[in-house]
């Protein structure tokens, strides 16, 4: 007859302890194997479908996305409908009350009892390009492998067949790779993961993916107001930007607001002879890059009267959580090539608490090899002012405007005509880009706030960074004014994806970290 042998106490003791403090179950115990946890069959169900996902995402980037392309802006659109109902979502396009506006894709999974409703957000519009300033062996709208950045000696390498291995080192090249058809990628993908692995969602998920941020978001205050009712939540999640330049996760608590001007001078009616009017017939080129320099200091301090007056400074819980982030000064000046940063003195994460100024470009006649002999008649810069909390951008553009009339020029926002040439020195046109918007900031210490810090937690053992507010821009603010509701961005990208510029691309490794990320808050309790 057989007889049962069992452990001995110590033994079952701490059997019964690594149980109890390992719920999820990781690892194997004496009892046998444990379950996997939730993390690890999301990673293990992207594992599983690596190659699918990215021939799926390069679909997607392949279609070009300048939200003023409305041919194709409206072909991504539909693309990311098909992706949501292909995997069960209950979706539509949401218009706002000005015809021929990128729509905006809406998608909702309502979970029985349910009580707390999650948006979450990307845009799937992106920057122009301008495919002459790209590496010469890419194309911005055709997405390709990379086993590095172009500026660290990346190769573009074939998309590996179906029983090949995928480096997440990796890199895809395209247009909006990272910025932010990654969000739209990642958000959907995470939620598929979800479904395959029959774990259901803890909360209501909403998907909205606007499709004109990167030209101000000009009409997305209208899609919120009209459809209000169908976006009532608890809760916005961002999927936008950069992680931490040391490759740390990282959540931002807040953005800055963003407005652009474009301001423009003029000289003679018809370019001139440079060398028979170089002394006489004013320059427009030279008005405008003293006029420029009159706008900020030596130590790159905005100089327009009261341009700092409203800031609302950082609280002390603020300062401490900048203060704990990873120092990344050094680092960055080795890698973009500069010894004296602008600031005043202030730590790059310091400069965030202030509303900035920047020079995007500077347009006049032709350089280089098209350069000629001649005096132009205009010379065009395009400004960026990015907001903090306290500044508000129509007050600023109003500064601005001051400024200039300040320094002598007359200010218009047309062409000048012929009695005003007559009548002025100076003229200066000035006119906004686009519509802007003010900045935005969630408290770290909400209950909501620190859930999510938790369960991005969950996904990784590295220490998590987290940010009071971000340098870059979204149009949070709307959000929170027209719903009522808390937003919390979480980075998703690698730090030098260049962004709105050339050859932009993200990193494998921040796309799956990414979708585990989302699955988690998908799942907080």
């Amino acid at each position: 007859m057989m007889k049962w042998i069992l452990p001995n106490r110590k033994i079952l003791f701490f059997a019964l302890i690594f149980t109890i403090s390992n719920p999820k179950g990781y690892g194997r115990g004496i009892f046998g194997t444990f379950g996997q946890s939730d993390i690890e069959k999301i990673r293990a169900y992207r594992k599983g479908n690596e190659h699918k996902i990215l021939a799926e995402y390069f679909e997607l980037l392949s279609i070009p996305n300048f939200a003023l392309d409305k041919r194709n802006i409206q072909r991504n659109a539909e693309f990311i409908v098909a992706l949501l109902q292909k995997r069960g979502v209950k979706t539509q396009l949401l218009s706002s009350n000005t015809f021929g506006t990128p729509p905006a894709v809406y998608g909702e999974v309502m979970v029985p009892n349910a009580n707390r409703t999650i948006v979450f957000y990307a845009h799937y519009d992106g920057q122009p390009v301008n495919p002459e300033k790209w590496h010469p062996d890419i194309k911005p709208y055709t997405p390709l492998l990379l086993t590095n950045s172009i500026e660290k000696g990346g190769e573009i390498i074939p998309f590996p067949k179906p029983n090949e291995p995928i480096n997440p080192e990796w890199r895809i090249s395209c247009r909006s790779s990272s910025d932010d058809k990654a969000g739209v990628m990642t958000i959907i993908n995470a939620y598929d993961a979800l479904v395959k692995n029959d774990l259901e969602p803890t909360c209501n998920i909403k998907f909205f993916f606007e499709g004109e941020e990167e030209i101000g978001s000009t009409h997305l205050g209208e899609i919120l107001e009209r459809h209000q009712n169908l976006l009532e939540s608890d809760l916005w999640i961002i999927a936008d930007g950069p992680v931490h330049q040391s490759g740390l996760p990282m959540l931002d608590f807040g953005v800055r607001g963003d407005v652009n001007l474009e301001i423009t001078t003029y000289g003679p009616k018809r370019p001139l002879h440079s060398g028979h009017y170089g002394n006489w017939a004013p320059n427009p080129a030279n008005l405008l890059v003293k006029l420029l320099a009159s706008m900020k200091d030596d130590n790159g301090m905005v100089t327009i009267k009261d341009y700092y007056r409203d800031v609302i400074p950082f609280t002390d819980s603020e300062k401490k959580a900048f203060a704990a982030i990873p120092a990344v000064d050094e680092q960055m000046k080795k890698e973009l090539g500069f010894i004296k940063p602008e600031g005043g003195g202030k730590t790059l994460f310091e400069t965030f608490e202030y509303p900035s100024l920047n020079i995007n470009g500077i347009r006049s006649a032709d350089v280089g090899e098209n350069a000629r002999n001649v005096i132009p008649t205009e010379a065009t810069a395009t400004l960026d002012l990015r907001q903090v909390l306290g500044t508000d951008y129509k007050r600023q553009i109003e500064r601005v405007i001051a400024h200039i009339k300040g320094q002598g020029f007359y200010v218009t926002d047309k062409n000048p005509t012929d009695e005003e040439r007559n009548t002025f020195k100076k003229i200066a046109k000035v006119t906004s880009l686009k519509g802007g918007y003010n900045a935005q900031r969630t408290p770290l210490d909400l209950p909501i706030s620190q859930k999510v810090i938790e369960a991005v937690k969950s996904t990784t053992s590295d220490p998590i960074v987290i940010e009071p507010t971000s340098g870059g821009s979204l149009p949070l603010i709307v959000i929170e004014e027209k719903l009522n509701a808390k937003i919390i961005n979480l980075c998703i990208v690698n730090h030098d994806n260049n962004q709105h510029s050339e050859n932009e691309n993200v990193q494998l490794k921040n796309l799956w970290d990414s979708m585990e990320q989302l699955a988690a808050i998908m799942l907080i309790k």
